[in-house]
C-alpha cells in the first residue's frame, strides 16, 4: 500500500485539504504536505500554531478492515514516536489523547478525524511537528527538535521516513486483519 503525495507551499489546513480530496476523488490513501498552514487545527477546536520550517502533514486512509479508532490512535502515535526516535535520543512520552512530549514539553500534536464519504470510512491524521521552532503558549510548554539536538534536520527526510513508517505499519495491519 502506497500513499499518494500532495505537496503544497501554503494551505489553510492539511486536514481540510485531505477531507476535500476525499470528498472529490476515489483515492483511498493520501499524504498532504505543506510548508505553511494559515488555519491549522488542534484538538477540541483549538488553533494549531504553524511556524515556518516546521512539519505540517496529514495522512488519510481507508478504515475498512482496520482496528478500532482507539487502537489506531495509539498506533499512529507509536509510528510518529518511532520516526522521531531515529533523530532524538531523549525519551518521547505520550500525553492523551495524542500529543508527543519530550521532558514535559510538547513537540508534536496529532489531530484525527473520521470521515464518511462514498460509502467508505476514512481516518484523517493531521500531524504538526515542531522541527525548528516551537510556539510560545501560555501554561503549555513546547519545544522543537532543533532546541533538543541543536542541529537542523532535513524536513523532507523526516517526511519521507514518516510516509515509509505509516505504509509499513498499515500494510501489516491490513494483512493481519484479512487473515
Amino acid at each position: 500500500m502506497k500513499f499518494k503525495i500532495y505537496r503544497y507551499n501554503n494551505l489553510k489546513s492539511t486536514n481540510d485539504t485531505a477531507i476535500r480530496i476525499l470528498k472529490s476523488s476515489n483515492i483511498n490513501y493520501g499524504m498532504i504536505l505543506s510548508n505553511l498552514q494559515s488555519k491549522g487545527r488542534g484538538q477540541y477546536g483549538k488553533k494549531w500554531i504553524s511556524l515556518k520550517g516546521n512539519i505540517f502533514i496529514t495522512f488519510f486512509y481507508n478504515l475498512e478492515n482496520l482496528p478500532s479508532i482507539k487502537k489506531l490512535t495509539k498506533i499512529n502515535c507509536f509510528i510518529i514516536k518511532k520516526t522521531l526516535s531515529c533523530y532524538i535520543r531523549k525519551k518521547i512520552n505520550f500525553k492523551k489523547p495524542n500529543d508527543l512530549l519530550i521532558g514535559k514539553k510538547k513537540i508534536c500534536g496529532i489531530l484525527q478525524e473520521k470521515i464518511d464519504t462514498l460509502k467508505k470510512k476514512f481516518l484523517v491524521v493531521g500531524i504538526g511537528i515542531n522541527l525548528v521552532k516551537s510556539p510560545n503558549i501560555t501554561n503549555y510548554p513546547t519545544t522543537s527538535i532543533y532546541e533538543i539536538i541543536r542541529k537542523k534536520l532535513p524536513k523532507k527526510k523526516i517526511e519521507t521516513q514518516l510516509k515509509k513508517d505509516f505504509e509499513l505499519k498499515l500494510t501489516s495491519l491490513y494483512k493481519n486483519k484479512n487473515r
